[in-house]
């Protein structure tokens, strides 16, 4: 028989042991500051007109009123004002439940920084400048009819490998954006893929990609300023594309946009104008796209939003496009809405831009007008 002198050192590692193991299947407590969110937008539309032939019933992959999305978010308290800030946020199709963005685990947003009554420098993938200065004065944002219609980037406006800075002063809000290779994922020609990965210390210019903004708002009115410039890369031969055709280093493609809105009682109204010069175009490398529109509660439920919207080529003038859209929008709850859309483009006789962004393929024939309708739900969590 064992004494009790032999037994409880064995005794006392196994309960040790246990314990360790315990602690070890016992999930860690959550991260202070630390929040889930989401949004899921799905309908249904009809696109008329497709490639001369007839209509396209389908489901929108791309976007609703808003791009369906699920993020993390989060900040930790670091003392004297400074706190560690994150946010990881991927991006979805709601018809099939693929992951956007080219397949990306968090397509939409990937950060980490600091921030502080300063302002804010985080490194990741992130926005450009030129997507945040358009959010107050585009009335139908990121929808099915809408900007990205007619310029696709403007809602997708993201960029890998990127070092961004954003500050708050009084009524200014101004930011600078760096990437040293503006987008590693080869899922083109789209918004989401152009195979522009940089990073070559054979080439220091190669998808480089910059962004500025100065925006000023007040109580009823707000103005800002924007530029975003993207470089190409050297290609090296014909089976090594960059989608866009910037195949040279020295290849640019570059934005710069000016709006504003005014507040009128619980109306408003914004618009501006997006100045383009993409050496990747031969035929049409300078546009201007002009947007004006008016979003009206009718009632405290109910919202109706309009816009028109133009593109115009400088010397091509058969490739310009012209675009109507609105919405209305009906709130069940803080987090749920039922919306209908409609759409209508106009296109010169070379242009065959589609009414929709909601997905590829639904262009119509060069030349040709086309209609879209939209309906579905959305909750935010």
């Amino acid at each position: 028989m064992k004494t009790p002198s032999r037994t409880l050192p064995w005794a006392a590692a196994a309960l040790l042991g246990a314990s360790a193991l315990a602690a070890q299947a016992q999930p860690a407590p959550p991260a202070p500051g630390v929040n889930l969110y989401g949004l899921v937008d799905a309908g249904v539309e009809v696109v008329g007109n497709v490639s001369g032939r007839g209509s396209l019933t389908r489901m929108p992959s791309n976007t609703g009123t808003l791009p369906s999305r699920v993020g993390l978010r989060g900040s930790e308290d670091l003392g004297g004002g400074l706190r560690g800030v994150f946010t990881l946020e991927m991006g979805f199709a709601p018809d099939t439940g693929s992951s956007g963005q080219g397949g990306r685990l968090f397509g939409r947003q990937s950060y980490v920084g600091l921030a502080g009554p300063w302002g804010s420098v985080t490194a990741g993938r992130q926005y450009s400048m030129i997507f945040w200065s358009v959010l107050d004065a585009d009335v139908m944002g990121p929808a099915v009819y809408a900007m990205g219609s007619l310029d696709p980037y403007i809602p997708n406006a993201r960029a890998d490998n990127s070092l961004a800075y954003r500050g708050t002063f009084g009524g200014w809000n101004v930011g600078a954006q760096y990437s040293t290779g503006r987008d590693t994922v080869n899922a083109g020609p789209s918004p989401v893929g152009t195979n522009c990965p940089g990073e070559s210390g054979a080439d220091s210019k190669a998808c480089r990609q910059w962004s500025a903004l100065a925006k000023y708002d007040t109580a009823g009115w707000g103005v800002a300023l924007a530029y975003d410039r993207q470089n190409g890369r050297t290609t090296t031969g014909p089976t090594d594309l960059v989608f866009g055709n910037l195949n040279t280093s020295d290849k640019t493609d570059s934005r710069l946009g000016l709006n504003g809105y005014v507040k009128l009682g619980s109306a408003k109204v914004g618009g501006g104008v997006l100045r383009r010069d993409n050496d990747g175009d031969a035929v049409k490398p300078r546009s201007d796209l002009w947007y004006l529109g008016a979003s009206y509660p009718l009632t405290p439920a109910l919202t109706l939003d309009g816009q028109w919207l133009t593109l115009r080529y400088k010397n091509a003038d058969d490739y310009d496009a012209t675009l109507l859209a609105a919405r209305l929008v009906y709130s069940l709850s803080r987090r749920t809405a039922v919306y209908g859309q409609v759409g209508h483009i106009r296109n010169d006789r070379l242009s065959a831009v589609s009414v929709s962004g909601g997905a590829a393929g639904s262009n119509p024939a060069a030349g040709a007008s086309q209609n879209g309708v939209n309906v579905g739900i959305r909750h935010a969590f």
